[in-house]
């Protein structure tokens, strides 16, 4: 099966082919990052602007690339959600036409499945049951992945998501959009015990995230010092990024000891971070756990894992249909 997916539910206007269930004939990725770099982050209505300029373009690339047409193409696969209205309502609208014109079935996808299925896209891919880590700019969630179709939230955050706490502290510190990278380059050159910043919601058994304290952490000491600058930036930032990268590993860990899990599968965009990836490994070998992290092309917004998403809940008896709409605030276990 030839399963086209599209993906415009932030910044990123993303095309992807898919034959089949792994075989990734073409994924196009066109970001907006310095379109919104002069803002300090994303403008919806810049980014639904610009998802119109380019979703076309993107199409035809993808096609070219995949040496396909329009009309080999069986499934369209569609983010319906969550993320910006009205960038969710270019990708819906453009999957529902091209569907209605081939007569092909169109099915919606959200969001944080395509980032829990990223890994099934990787040579190397875990097999349900799995505990999976979805950190994200938007999303920070622990899930339990029981089955394809089947997740149970065991943890989220209860303020800001690890990602946001990284472009929030980069903007603080005046780095460029988008910050995570920023602090993470920055980071590698740092002593990451330089700053005893907080790790919150600490304690046995809690899952929950929270990184708004140490975004404030990060503020007092600017309001103290001012924007540190040459070793002290390095310093700090690789004292925050431990800081983060401590929390999410450590209640990651814990909940797979508790819950029983004996695999872990990162996902998302913050799941790039190299302190992230080299201490969640560190930690998962020394609870003697699985862990598998996708390839960061995997990890950032794609279609890819939308196509794959929309596969395999097809073929699983799922239908779509042509009154789908964008659902900014779909929850998981909310079917489309």
């Amino acid at each position: 099966m030839l399963t086209l997916g599209i993906e415009t539910s932030c910044d990123e206007t993303a095309i992807a082919l898919l034959h089949n269930s792994r075989e990734i004939l073409a994924d196009v990725v066109l970001s907006q990052a310095q379109v919104h770099e002069r803002f300090g982050g994303v403008v919806p209505e810049i980014a639904s602007r610009n998802h119109l300029q380019y979703v076309l373009p993107c199409l035809e690339e993808a096609l070219h690339k995949a040496q396909k047409t329009l009309e080999e193409v069986e499934l369209y696969a569609v983010t319906a959600g969550p993320g910006l209205q009205g960038a969710l309502l270019v990708g819906v609208l453009f999957a529902k036409t091209l569907a209605g014109v081939y007569g092909r079935p169109c099915m919606g996808v959200n969001h944080l499945e395509g980032h829990l299925l990223a890994i099934a896209l990787a040579e190397d891919a875990p097999q349900p049951p799995f505990l999976s880590l979805v950190v994200s700019g938007g999303h920070t969630h622990l899930f339990a992945v029981e089955a394809l179709g089947r997740y149970r939230q065991l943890a989220s955050t209860r303020d800001d998501a690890a990602g946001e706490a990284f472009d929030k502290t980069a903007r603080l510190l005046g780095l460029p959009y988008p910050g995570g990278a920023q602090v993470d380059f920055l980071a590698r050159k740092g002593n990451p015990q330089a700053f005893a910043f907080p790790r919150a919601l600490k304690g046995k058994g809690i899952y929950d995230f929270s990184f708004s304290g140490l975004k404030t952490a990060v503020a007092h000491v600017i309001a103290k010092e001012g924007i540190p600058r040459g070793q002290r930036l390095y310093d700090l930032c690789a004292s925050f990024q431990e800081a983060v990268a401590d929390s999410l590993t450590k209640k990651c860990m814990e909940a797979a000891r508790q819950e029983g899990f004996e695999a872990i599968a990162l996902g998302g965009g913050v799941a790039a971070n190299s302190r992230l990836r080299s201490l969640a490994k560190e930690r998962a070998e020394a609870a003697q756990l699985r862990l598998y992290v996708p390839e960061p092309s995997l990890c950032t917004d794609n279609a890819a894992m939308i196509a794959l998403a929309g596969h395999e809940a097809y073929m699983r008896g799922e239908r779509g249909c042509m009154a789908l709409d964008a659902k900014p605030t779909w929850h998981l276990s909310e079917r489309a």
